[in-house]
């Protein structure tokens, strides 16, 4: 069995969207059990609505739910113990799940996870990885927002990171990595991506095929299963493309209602814009896995939809179910085991972070 924990608070909506989520999935993955933290008076009556879903889950009333406008500091001053997203997050921890999903405050859901679950040994800081639709299919895009700015070293562990994603997701035994630069000729860049690229060349690692630099239209084209860059620019980017469908889906609605001729072209080719739709919603990629932790995050976007929330949650079930823990651990220590001075170097910097 695979043990889910949810933050039925989470998100826009909260309960009213996330409990008929988890009774879609527990409906398609007959192995998957849930444990849930809320409040109760806005739980309870959701859940009574299916009650097949009270068969393969645990309640547990919090009275206390993070707020999407809260700082992160906030969050963790008043909803450290006992928050929904802390239990959620918690139960991690305790081995009560082997998986945590919630559609909350994104700023407070990273500093709970850090603060609860620790990184791992050998990361820095973690990472928000998101799976990108492209021409090809999906690539894993990282960092999206968890850390702004990044050297060489966090560059290397995101591709690490972003690695062990792709094989777990993908089924790809040697995914292959580009650093996302403003052009793909080695002399253009900044040093930090510059050093990143080299150390990764360098590498040559086994479970990786470093590609080389990536720029901007490679992210859409799926020119490589794994786009690497610093979370300022990989926000921008995620919410561009994001805001882009949106403003096309909007061209097309108003072409296809301008005329008559457009209305009875579209009635003919129904199908294909069915199937472009369904390219274009950002519901169907939700899920955000916070990556670098012991244990496994997932955050589903504030506004998703309940299709939105469920697939947040198959996306961490595939990464419990394909062992995402294990096969980055794995590739950070044969990465370590051959770049010793790497983790010297780091250790260094480290100190000094610490005593600025």
């Amino acid at each position: 069995m695979i043990r889910i924990s949810i933050d039925a608070m989470g998100g826009d909506h909260g309960p009213a969207v996330v409990i008929p989520a988890l009774m879609t999935v527990a409906t398609r993955r007959p192995d998957i059990r849930f444990v849930i933290y809320g409040r109760e008076e806005l739980v309870r009556p959701e859940l009574a609505k299916f009650p097949k879903l009270a068969e393969v889950s645990e309640f547990f009333h919090c009275e206390i739910a993070v707020r999407m406008d809260d700082k992160p500091s906030q969050a963790l001053r008043h909803g450290r113990w006992k928050s929904s997203m802390w239990k959620a997050v918690e139960a991690v921890k305790s081995g009560a799940a082997d998986a945590c999903i919630s559609a909350g405050n994104t700023g407070a859901l990273m500093a709970m996870s850090k603060f609860c679950l620790r990184t791992m040994a050998t990361i820095d800081r973690p990472a928000i990885a998101a799976l990108w639709p492209t021409l090809r299919g999906e690539s894993v895009v990282l960092d999206v927002g968890a850390t702004i700015g990044a050297d060489a070293h966090q560059l290397i562990d995101f591709a690490i990171l972003g690695t062990g994603m792709a094989r777990s997701v993908f089924g790809v035994a040697r995914p292959t990595v580009g650093l996302l630069n403003v052009g793909v000729e080695e002399i253009k860049g900044q040093e930090e991506v510059k050093e990143a690229g080299r150390m990764l060349r360098e590498a040559n690692m086994a479970s990786m095929n470093y590609h080389g630099f990536v720029e901007g239209d490679d992210i859409g084209k799926g020119t490589v299963d794994v786009v690497v860059t610093e979370g300022f620019a990989g926000n921008i980017a995620l919410k561009t493309a994001e805001g882009t469908a949106r403003q096309i889906a909007g061209y097309l609605r108003a072409a296809m209602s301008r005329t008559l001729m457009a209305k009875i072209g579209y009635v003919f080719a129904k199908s294909a814009f069915d199937r472009l739709r369904e390219k274009m919603d950002v519901g169907r990629s939700n899920g955000g896995v916070f990556l670098g932790l012991n244990g496994i995050v997932v955050k589903s976007h504030g506004g998703a939809d309940s299709d939105g929330f469920a697939a947040a949650i198959e996306l961490g079930y595939d990464m419990v179910r394909n062992n995402l823990l294990d096969r980055i651990e794995a590739d950070l220590d044969l990465f370590h085991a051959r770049n010793p001075h790497a983790l010297s170097s780091r250790k260094s910097d480290v100190v000094i972070d610490a005593k600025e």
